[in-house]
């Protein structure tokens, strides 16, 4: 499977409600036809956290545009002891498909899925090596790096950083390839900007410990730019939004890069984000519903790896700064994009998926 297109995601104005549906989901009541059911359990950040859930969502809304014989629903988790109940509703609902959003999500999909083989289900950003779990992966550490060195080309302080919401694969891995991008620019350039908030080696840093609360997203980014950073990448879901809504309100004092979703589609802080580190989950999980309810058997093994090469990973438009990015600089980013797809740069991560 490979990706085709990279996304612009709408920012969706749900709240996170126990249970949710398209708007438009009953525009073929009546045809009698036999509907694929895909049911989506959302991690804890809820389905407005302008980023994982988010875009799982709008996957299963482009899958249902593309083939109207595919209804879409979901039930948002409040917290872990949820996801398996929920998961076991959609169990005993029927549902043809079940889409389990989230690494957090990967040990109890797995339970639920071992315990129900003849099941198909998938999940983002895990893979618990089940057969009938399809794993949507994305080795975003290549357009971190991208993103890292863009940070550092951009910095006026020299010193940027970054932070996340649980010291977890899908985090780390933005983390790493980030503060790998700020070393390759200082190798590249001779320069010494600082990468505060993770150190790569030791595996520890800056997390707000939650994917929701905005005010703790604030308080980890105001230790930073305390210490001197002026881009903060925030990877915290919902969380992040603390830290955007504070740049934007610092008049420029200090801009941040989002991820997952490109912030200046999915965000009202578009002013304050450089670029997003985006995930295409949207395609991805398109893509998987499509060929599911056209009666293809999904392969757990190898599953989906969204990269540079494949688009399945990307950095986005950079909208608001794009009169303030160098053109110069510009063109190192591009170029980083075409030796990291090429093999010519290797981005490395002790959270990368299995290619």
């Amino acid at each position: 499977m490979r990706i085709a297109s990279i996304f612009a995601a709408g920012g969706l104005l749900l709240t996170a409600a126990a249970c949710g549906e398209a708007p438009d989901d009953d525009n073929n009541a009546g045809s009698g036809a036999k509907k694929f059911s895909a049911c989506m359990v959302t991690d804890v950040g809820g389905i407005d956290d302008k980023s994982f859930n988010t875009s799982a969502w709008k996957g299963l809304q482009e899958a249902k545009a593309a083939n109207d014989n595919i209804d879409i629903k979901y039930v948002a988790s409040k917290a872990e002891a949820d996801y398996e109940p929920n998961l076991t509703q959609y169990v005993n609902q029927k549902c043809d498909f079940i889409l389990a959003v989230g690494g957090l999500m990967e040990n109890a999909t797995k339970k639920i899925a071992t315990a129900n083989p003849n099941q198909q289900f998938g999940i983002v950003d895990g893979n618990p090596r089940v057969d009938n779990i399809y794993p949507m992966q994305f080795d975003t550490a290549q357009a971190a790096f991208q993103a890292g060195y863009l940070a550092a080309g951009m910095s006026k302080t020299g010193k940027v950083g970054t932070y996340g919401g649980l010291p977890i694969p899908p985090v780390t891995i933005f983390m790493d390839g980030f503060v790998d991008g700020v070393a390759h620019y200082n190798k590249t350039k001779g320069k010494n900007v600082q990468a505060l908030g993770w150190n790569k080696e030791t595996q520890k840093g800056s997390f707000t410990n939650d994917f929701a609360k905005q005010d703790e997203g604030k308080k980890v980014s105001d230790a930073l730019v305390a210490q001197g950073a002026d881009i903060i990448m925030p990877v915290a879901g919902g969380s992040g939004l603390g830290t955007t809504a504070a740049a934007k309100a610092s008049g420029g004092k200090y801009s941040t890069v989002w991820v997952d979703v490109d912030g200046c589609e999915s965000t009202p802080d578009c002013s304050a984000i450089i670029t997003t580190v985006v995930k295409n989950i949207p395609e991805a999980v398109k893509e998987a519903v499509l060929k599911a309810a056209g009666g293809e058997k999904l392969q757990a093994t190898p599953g989906f790896v969204g990269t540079l090469a494949n688009t399945g990973v990307s950095i986005a438009p950079y909208h608001d700064f794009d009169s303030k990015v160098p053109a110069e600089l510009k063109a190192e980013v591009d170029k980083i994009k075409a030796d990291i797809a090429a093999g010519t740069i290797t981005v490395t991560s002790k959270a990368q998926p299995a290619k």
